[in-house]
């Protein structure tokens, strides 16, 4: 068994324009390089989607609605309509078993929102999940972003999360 990436809510709405993240440009190449290891790895990739409401940002075909990323032949696309991908798709931790997939690396955005009840939905269904620093963000919202960031880190290692730097991540 192996590793395996799943990229939530890499969607135009977060990483470009007005409704952007702060840092949106040097997140998107954070998440391109760990999108490219993952690759250059043969690791296994399930990239997901969240469907917003109507006149929302991502609200489903719109253009904040695409992914930043294109995903390649192989590469599933799982849509959700709640924080947790595994809960809106409960075959999910079934379609990553049978791509040999028993640790889970999670990235990408909201930090305090889906990246990390994914992250906690990826534990309950019995993965190992890895979420490398400094590979999920958020916005400002009552507080910094970077105390969000941090705070959501140090929840995530309480409940069991491996939070490596991503220099130290190996696809192995």
């Amino acid at each position: 068994m192996g590793y395996g990436l799943i990229l939530v809510d890499v969607q135009r709405n977060l990483l470009e324009g007005e409704t952007a993240v702060a840092g949106a440009a040097e997140f998107r190449v954070v998440l391109s390089d760990l999108l490219d290891a993952a690759r250059d790895a043969d690791a296994p990739i399930v990239h997901v989607k969240n469907d917003g409401a109507r006149g929302e940002p991502d609200e489903p075909g719109t253009p904040g609605w695409e992914l930043v990323f294109a995903p390649l032949p192989g590469e599933p696309v799982v849509r959700k309509d709640v924080a947790d991908a595994f809960e809106s798709n409960p075959a999910l931790a079934d379609v990553l078993r049978a791509m040999g997939v028993d640790t889970v690396v999670v990235a990408g955005l909201q930090s305090e929102h889906c990246v990390q009840a994914t992250a906690i939905g990826a534990l309950r269904r019995g993965f190992d999940v890895i979420v490398p620093a400094g590979a999920h963000t958020t916005y400002d919202d009552g507080e910094p972003a970077e105390a969000i960031v941090e705070r959501v880190t140090l929840e995530l290692v309480a409940a069991g999360v491996e939070v490596p730097e991503l220099d130290d991540l190996t696809w192995a």
